[in-house]
């Protein structure tokens, strides 16, 4: 048995674990509010990104709400991160032959993106990091938090950083370092969707005892560079898709297309958002969204053009349901580690800005009082009073509807619900819940035929390892697998016999497979130098017995501006 490490440790007032959207607007508050009244706070953001924004992945369709709270002179400054302001918005309904437009006319005035801004949330995210520095933030990227530290009272006193050097058997190599304890009044965990300290902090502290399921998506995305004179290229037209391809397959799902302008170059970003309740095991989300890029209104957008970058993330879904309690002893979460998303609207960056900043007040306030480690409650009821809470009640139905009939019909049957809701504060229908997690709908094998999907042509559409490349993801050599297995029986027993390996599948960046090698029974084989953080695995395992680990900082994928 080996003593436990001898680590130093460092003193904050407010410890961020997550250098996104969130977590950076929770520093700049709080720095923006002590600087105003001359005050020593010392803030720091931990990043396990090699870079801020190196991680970040989204649409990008920025609703401006918090941006403008946060740093009212945004859209005038030269180095502003997003330019193009959205001058079309269409939604359409596709089929396997062709298309049609949706009315959105009829739809509330909150599901329509014009004021809203296209670009990369990775940099905004490294445009917000620099503006924290500036106010005296001290930023850690490539610091991944592993641990979470506890006070004498059971609150949360900090957590672990900077563990490095840990060969892949577990013993230390000639470049260990122990890692650091870096302790806070108040430590926010700020690390996106199915964070994998959050999910400790969540089962110690009972946070979803009181919500349903959180409900998760995995959205992927490309980035094209198209030429200055391509004939469908429109600065600021953003297009929406239901229907094809999975809505034939047990699963729901939706595309977009987004035309912005940067550095003089004109960039059209698509993607594809799978929900991760489908049922169907040999269903592939990356192959879906190939598949996808080849109808007519979506390929003659990308034809001429060049991938310039290619990634994958969960999406929380779950909505207003799905919040858990936001405040324990010591610590709250904030941002997607919560579950803000707005799904109908497909945006979430506002929300978790938000968050951000009303925790970042509330731990001010508490600190100018003296206090530390106790329960932010005025955190939660400032969450309560918010346009966060109205612009989640709003649309709180959509998820379940969807869930149970299906993405198109759903999406009609929710629209007068958020009409209502809108003009007068109540709906149609009562609050409707989600039943289960999404792992518990997939359905064993002999239900289905296996899909065969069409070979990608290396032109519009690519192999997984090869789009992998285009993630720029690298971890360091001989270092423990970050993906740990609970059971290895179970995964053979279960996820092999039971379900077919749809781990093979539902994994955007080829980690796993089940190799077969000299009549020997299969083995599973994780290939976890191809990681790209995705988290799809933790949710999607049928047994849940894929438990995702942060591995060594700095590893994962590098997103130039996705």
């Amino acid at each position: 048995m080996t003593d436990a490490p001898q680590r130093e440790s460092m003193e904050f007032d407010l410890v961020i674990v997550g250098g996104g959207p969130a977590g950076l607007s929770a520093a700049i508050r709080a720095k923006q509010l002590a600087n105003a009244a001359g005050e020593e706070l010392e803030v720091v953001v931990l990043e396990k990104g090699g870079e801020i924004g190196a991680h970040i992945l989204s649409g990008l369709v920025l609703d401006p709400k918090a941006m403008d709270e946060l740093i009212p002179d945004w859209r005038t400054r030269d180095d502003r991160p997003i330019r193009t302001e959205v001058k079309a918005d269409k939604y359409r309904l596709l089929g396997s032959k062709g298309s049609m437009g949706m009315p959105t006319f009829g739809f509330p005035p909150f599901m329509h993106n014009h004021g809203c801004f296209i670009g990369s949330l990775a940099n905004v995210s490294r445009w917000l990091g620099t503006e924290a520095e500036n106010l005296g933030v001290q930023v850690f990227p490539g610091f991944a938090a592993s641990e979470v530290v506890y006070g004498d009272n059971g609150e949360v006193r900090g957590v672990v950083a900077g563990v490095m050097g840990i060969a892949e058997d577990g013993s230390h190599k000639a470049e260990y370092e122990p890692g650091m304890e870096l302790l806070g009044k108040y430590v926010f965990f700020a690390e996106g969707a199915r964070g994998s300290l959050t999910k400790i902090v969540k089962a110690k502290y009972d946070l979803e005892a009181g919500c349903c399921p959180q409900k998760y998506g995995i959205g992927l995305k490309e980035v094209w560079k198209v030429p200055a004179d391509h004939p469908e290229f429109k600065a600021g037209y953003v297009q929406h898709t239901f229907g094809w391809p999975v809505k034939d397959k047990d699963g729901n799902g939706g595309g977009f297309l987004y035309h912005f302008s940067e550095g003089g170059e004109n960039y059209v970003s698509v993607g594809y958002v799978v929900h991760l309740n489908y049922k169907n095991p040999y269903l592939a989300p990356y192959e879906e969204f190939q598949r996808y890029k080849h109808h007519d209104d979506i390929s003659k957008f990308l034809k001429g053009g060049k991938r310039e970058a290619y990634g994958a993330r969960a999406i929380t879904s779950g909505g207003l349901q799905s919040v858990p309690k936001l405040a324990f002893p010591g610590g709250a979460l904030i941002g997607c580690s919560a579950g803000f998303v707005n799904l109908p609207r497909i945006k979430g960056t506002h929300n978790a800005m938000k968050t951000g900043m009303m925790a970042a007040q509330e731990a001010v306030a508490a600190i100018r009082a003296g206090r530390s480690g106790d329960v932010l409650d005025s955190y939660e009821a400032a969450y309560e009073a918010s346009w966060v809470k109205t612009d989640l009640a709003r649309v709180r139905n959509v998820k379940p509807l969807m869930t149970r009939l299906g993405t198109m019909i759903g999406a009609v049957l929710s629209m007068p619900d958020m009409w209502l809701r809108y003009l007068l504060g109540f709906g149609y229908l009562p609050t409707l819940k989600h039943g289960k997690p999404d792992y518990k709908y997939m359905q064993p094998k002999a239900k289905f035929e296996p899909i065969e999907y069409p070979k990608p042509d290396g032109v519009l559409s690519f192999d997984k390892l090869t789009s992998v490349s285009f993630t720029n993801t690298n971890h360091a050599e001989d270092q423990p697998v970050h993906l740990k297995i609970t059971d290895l029986d179970l995964q053979k027993s279960s996820e092999l016999d039971v379900f077919d390996g749809p781990s093979a599948r539902y994994c955007p960046a080829g980690v796993y497979e089940w190799v077969e090698e000299d009549g020997k029974p299969p083995r599973f084989q994780i290939n976890s130098q191809n990681c790209i953080h995705c988290k799809t695995c933790d949710i999607k395992d049928p047994n849940q017995n894929i438990n995702w680990e942060t591995p060594e900082g700095g590893g994962g994928p590098a997103y130039p501006n996705m």
